[in-house]
């Protein structure tokens, strides 16, 4: 601080003379710290000098404390300090306040230059412990060498970076650059335009996802991940922009591998030729995975018939080869046999069922024959991975991934990415061979699985439709479930299990018996799904080798409470499903989907929305979105549109749905499709009562009284007693083992519903009391007057119901 400015501030208080500072008057004043507080101490420690930051600090004014001795202002001297001769340099102390408390402060303590006058800083602690976290935040964000940082100025001009040679085009960035110098036009223009619009808006960006190219290397693009927030000064000015820079690669990689594993769930297995299927494999393959792909099978296997046990290269011919436009060598031709190899050491993990990745030099050494390396090898190729396709114990043939000109060579993640393709492949083609075999079996057992096509219920009325593969020659594991839950809530279900035929029709068939039992334990979207991956991951255990990649699939659950009007749903990686609107207005929900029950460790989350009575909810799966060339983006929108011009309030809901699969589907579809449309209600506001309990044991005789004025009101005399009792033991377990707030709550429908909700987690457990036990006996009792009762948990406690049936009058 200027040494000027502190004379200044206080040589009008010196002038004064002072009264002491114990002896100063009341202030009204209120602490307010703006910076640093400062003093000027003589040679014998009296305060000569005193600032407005100093009296913002301590609520002393300058003819207080100037003439003073500053010990007059302490109110302890530590240890460290008692005894000095001269004034420490730094240290902590504690400070009285004009109002009488005290205050902790740092300080720190300069000599002025040419005289004995001493300059002393102080500051409230806890603010110079916040700027020494901050100061450390900083370096510690700087020194990561995944994370770029750069300050620009409001010309967008990089006036500060971490930037290093390595962390972002191999050359340092020195401020004073501007985008365009590290990047590619086009690419440091999209960048700017986002800065700037954090510049003038002030609204800060996350984790904006953006493609680059450095300008020395414009070919090769990387991903980066940007986050953005204005930087302004203590008027509130902007002053520049900080931004970090996130190398995304490791992310995007794992996302295209998880999208390319699931298209070919999806898209390969739709079919019941054998050589449609692996035409489906290669163009799912190519060019995401490989330029050019080819996909040979076993002969036996182009007949339907077991292929033999060990396969060689004259056992084999193409099936299917992507892009069919490119230039194949004259010795990869559509249907023709594949010549035979030598037998070479790496074609031992062949045939373990393992990909083989070679280099072209690997390649001309294993081949020998200079002829055929001219045969077989695909012009400016310089590696291809070629993985068995081995399903139930057979290897049916073998997918070959070429890669060319600047493709980057292949990675040992790609080989093991390959090998659960692969896999996935055979069981397709696997199953298109057996399909004649397993067809009426699996006709008769997925009718058997299907839910009845309509329900009706408090909450919901629903219709259910289903489309098979192929026009209904194809069976597959799609399906839909609306399951009716204590308190009058309903669980929509709709599901997509991996694969065709009688595998995915009997794990179909699993998984919704898991869920219907799982509902019962009245969980949360989100652990129901997690519970549900759990026994995904022990069946694909439980299977065999050759049967473990058809044990997944993906799975949306959904629960509609009509007292609440409110709709919990969570993803396990499949399609959101779209809400009509009684206006007729219809969109997409917006869910954060998570994972595919085949995948694991991974969370998933809860969304709930609001529900107007008498909307209308569609849950599908994604064969009724992604038809033909039409892919998810395109049929979502299709859907979206359909569904508001067919859902209308005075027609049926099974019309609605066949309506809507004549109008969105193929005469054959490649993927069989399920559609589930609920209508919500909702139970009127004077069906239901709500009192809240006090944490007494008096509020056991005051929710009698209440519950007996409420049914009385209602009319329900006959259900009196037993309900005082019902709601005298869950009040008084509520009180006893729960904790506040308490709730009870009355639904009244065909069945009387009685809720005590507590914020405890314990769950109750059912005993029989001994004949010598004072207690033990309530939900015994309440299991024993009541229809049925349960127990839920939810965020912030668990819900103890019960429900009575309600006899109708004649």
């Amino acid at each position: 601080m200027d040494i000027e400015n502190v004379n200044n501030a206080c040589s009008a208080g010196a002038s004064q003379g002072s009264t002491g500072v114990s002896g100063s008057g009341p202030s009204d004043r209120l602490y307010v710290f703006d910076g640093p507080a400062a003093a000027v101490l003589d040679n014998r420690g009296t305060v000569v000098r005193w600032t407005g930051a100093a009296e913002d600090l301590t609520g002393f004014r300058a003819e207080d404390v100037c003439g003073h001795p500053v010990q007059e202002l302490l109110a302890d001297l530590p240890d460290d300090l008692r005894g000095a001769t001269e004034t420490a340099a730094s240290g902590r102390v504690r400070l009285w306040h004009q109002c009488g408390g005290t205050i902790d402060v740092a300080f720190r303590t300069t000599q002025v230059m040419g005289s004995a006058e001493v300059l002393v800083l102080a500051a409230p602690t806890h603010h110079v412990a916040d700027h020494e976290q901050g100061a450390a935040f900083l370096r510690a964000l700087s020194a990561q060498n995944r994370i770029t940082i750069a300050v620009h100025d409001t010309d967008l001009t990089t006036v500060q970076t971490n930037a290093t040679p390595g962390t972002l085009d191999g050359r340092p960035v020195q401020p004073g650059t501007r985008l365009s110098d590290v990047l590619c036009a086009k690419d440091a223009e999209n960048l700017e335009a986002v800065l700037r619009q954090v510049l003038e808006t002030g609204a800060p960006v996350v984790r904006s996802s953006q493609q680059v190219s450095w300008r020395h290397d414009p070919a090769r693009q990387h991903a980066l991940s940007l986050s953005a927030f204005r930087l302004e000064d203590a008027r509130g000015r902007p002053t520049g922009v900080a931004a970090l820079y996130f190398d995304n690669a490791d992310q995007m990689r794992a996302r295209r591998h998880l999208d390319l594993a699931r298209e070919v769930a999806e898209r390969v297995g739709g079919s019941l030729d054998v050589v449609r299927t692996a035409q489906d494999l290669a163009d799912v393959l190519a060019p995401a995975f490989g330029d050019l792909v080819a996909v040979d099978l076993a002969q036996p296997v182009f007949d339907g018939a077991e292929p033999l046990k060990q396969l060689g290269g004259g056992d084999m011919s193409n099936a299917a080869l992507a892009p069919t436009s490119a230039m194949w060598p004259a010795g990869i031709k559509r249907g023709e046999s594949i010549p035979r190899l030598p037998d070479h050491p790496l074609l031992h993990s062949f045939r373990h069922g393992e990909p083989v990745v070679f280099g072209l030099d690997d390649f001309i050494a294993m081949v020998r024959v200079p002829q055929l390396v001219e045969y077989l090898v695909p012009k400016d190729a310089h590696s291809v991975m070629v993985a068995p396709l081995h399903a139930r114990g057979h290897t049916l043939g073998a997918i070959s991934a070429w890669r060319c000109r600047r493709s980057a060579p292949f990675t040992e993640d790609e080989a093991d990415l390959m090998k659960q393709i692969a896999s996935r492949g055979a069981l397709a083609i696997d199953n298109a061979r057996r399909y004649t075999r397993e067809h009426r079996a699996a006709v008769a057992l997925q009718q058997r699985l299907l839910p009845p096509a309509t329900t009706d219920t408090p909450a919901a009325e629903t219709a259910g439709v289903y489309l098979p593969a192929g026009g209904g020659a194809d069976i597959g594991g799609d399906w839909y479930d609306a399951i009716a839950l204590p308190s009058l809530r309903v669980a929509l279900v709709a599901g997509d299990v991996v694969g065709h035929g009688m595998p995915a029709s009997a794990t179909m068939g699993r998984l919704r018996a898991a869920i219907q039992t799982l509902a019962d334990l009245e969980l949360e979207p989100d652990e129901l799904l997690t519970r549900l991956a759990d026994l995904i991951q022990r069946l694909a255990a439980e299977a065999p080798s050759g049967d473990r990649d058809i044990v997944g699939g993906t799975c949306l659950y959904t629960v509609y409470d009509p007292v609440t009007r409110r709709c919990a749903m969570a993803s396990a990686g499949h399609p959101p499903p779209v809400l009509v609107r009684p206006d007729g207005t219809a969109e997409a929900v917006e869910i954060s989907p998570g994972p595919p029950l085949a995948l694991s460790g991974m969370p998933y989350e809860t969304t709930v929305i609001d529900v107007e009575p008498g909307s209308v909810l569609a849950l599908y799966t994604d064969g009724l979105v992604e038809r033909g060339d039409r892919d998810f983006g395109q049929g979502l929108p299709r859907l979206t549109e359909a569904l508001a011009a067919h859902c209308r309030p005075d027609r049926a809901l099974d019309e609605t749905g066949r309506a809507l699969l004549a109008d969105l589907t193929d005469q054959a579809p490649r993927d069989d499709a399920a559609l589930l449309l609920a209508r919500t209600r909702a139970v009127p506001a004077e069906d239901t009562a709500h009192w809240e309990i006090p944490a007494d044991p008096a509020a056991v005789s005051q929710s009698r009284e209440w519950i007996t004025r409420q049914l009385t009101m209602w009319g329900l005399d006959d259900l009196l007693f037993t309900t005082q009792l019902i709601v005298s033991e869950l009040v008084t377990n509520a009180i006893r083992y729960g904790r506040p707030p308490m709730d009870l709550r009355l639904i009244r429908h065909r069945v009387l519903v009685c809720e005590v909700t507590d914020s405890s987690s314990t769950q109750p457990r059912l005993r029989r009391a001994r004949t010598t036990d004072e207690g033990g006996r309530g939900l015994f009792l309440v299991s024993q007057l009541g229809g049925r009762w349960g127990c839920r948990h939810g965020q912030n406690g668990k819900t103890i119901w019960s429900e009575q049936i309600i006899q109708e009058s004649s």
